[in-house]
């Protein structure tokens, strides 16, 4: 039965429309699991531990809270320049009128072969997979059904439903010249690859679509106590695309430019056709925050008055006491 009270609604629940786009973040740079598995350890220290939550269209409709919390822990492998990676994103969503929440729970894996023995040049591989779920709160659905016989009318029984997903991708890294902190990388995911089935009804024919991601990222010095970073991805999804791009610059404080005290970012990104996003960043080692808001430059603008999503993350990169990187000639890192 057609659903027709609830904006969405119909799709939410047969999975047509909102299989073809995933959750996104605009601060995509502080959730490199969700743009590329093979993104992980691809920083400067051992261990880093992000979270990103985003609040979105509370002038349209019932707002869309989204949170995403990842882990990674860098290693060396054996005697040579190699690392491997492991890691962990888990990610919670709830949105609309209906509470529709997905929760993904995606262990990760990657593997950082060295290319050089003269600079820090690596070719990483990334898997990640794990379940998730999706569920509705059916008391809040209203259709036809509902006014005449008091119930919803929907025949699927479960309220909730499971599946497993999966990604994989690869991504190279290295220095821009002899400078170890100036660096680029590039790199390209394709994200459920296992077509997973996606559907309160259980239709066999409703899947979620596989997604391209391309990325690519470089960083370097202005001066001694200033560099600009610049960030772009570019996702592919059944009909949806997506891109999205932008710069900050960093300025250090404090009278060593190697060791700040703070490292203050400003910038902005663009995704194409849909919001321009001012961000703001703060580093005090080992942690860093940064705050950003999606102001809405699509079809919707009339509706939202140009309020999109808000955006906060904080990020923690430390090192380890034995066996560190901290020292290390050859790591990767950005």
């Amino acid at each position: 039965m057609r659903l027709t009270i609830l904006f969405g609604t119909w799709n939410l629940l047969c999975g047509f429309s909102l299989s073809a786009q995933d959750i996104h973040f605009s601060q995509f740079f502080q959730a490199p699991l969700l743009r590329n598995p093979s993104l992980a350890g691809i920083y400067t220290g051992d261990i880093r531990v992000q979270c990103v939550y985003r609040d979105q269209w509370n002038s349209v409709t019932n707002a869309y809270k989204t949170t995403s919390l990842d882990g990674e822990y860098k290693m060396p492998i054996g005697k040579t320049f190699d690392y491997l990676t492991v890691g962990m994103q888990l990610l919670y969503d709830r949105a609309g009128t209906i509470a529709w929440t997905s929760t993904y729970v995606l262990p990760a894996l990657n593997y950082h072969k060295s290319l050089s023995q003269e600079k820090n040049r690596y070719l990483s591989l990334g898997f990640m997979g794990g379940i998730v779920q999706r569920r509705i709160d059916r008391s809040k659905v209203t259709t036809n059904s509902t006014y005449d016989n008091g119930t919803d009318g929907e025949y699927f029984t479960d309220a909730s439903y499971l599946y497993a997903d999966g990604s994989v991708g690869i991504s190279y890294n290295s220095n821009l010249g002899d400078n170890p902190n100036n660096n680029y990388f590039l790199g390209a995911a394709y994200h459920h690859f296992n077509r997973p089935k996606a559907s309160f009804y259980r239709n066999a024919n409703i899947e979620l679509f596989p997604k391209w991601v391309f990325s690519g990222g470089i960083r370097f010095g202005v001066s001694d106590y200033s560099y600009i970073t610049v960030q772009a991805d570019q996702s592919t999804q059944g009909a949806y695309q997506e891109t999205v791009a932008g710069a900050m610059y960093g300025l250090k404080l404090g009278e060593d430019h190697d060791n700040p005290e703070y490292t203050i970012h400003g910038g902005a990104f663009l995704r194409w056709n849909d919001a321009l996003i001012p961000a703001l960043k703060l580093d005090y080692n080992p942690f860093s925050v940064t705050i950003s808001y999606d102001v809405n430059i699509s079809k919707l603008k009339p509706s939202s008055y140009g309020r999109g999503g808000f955006e906060i993350s904080v990020s923690y990169i430390g090192f380890r006491r034995n066996n560190s990187s901290v020292d290390a000639v050859r790591c990767p890192r950005f």
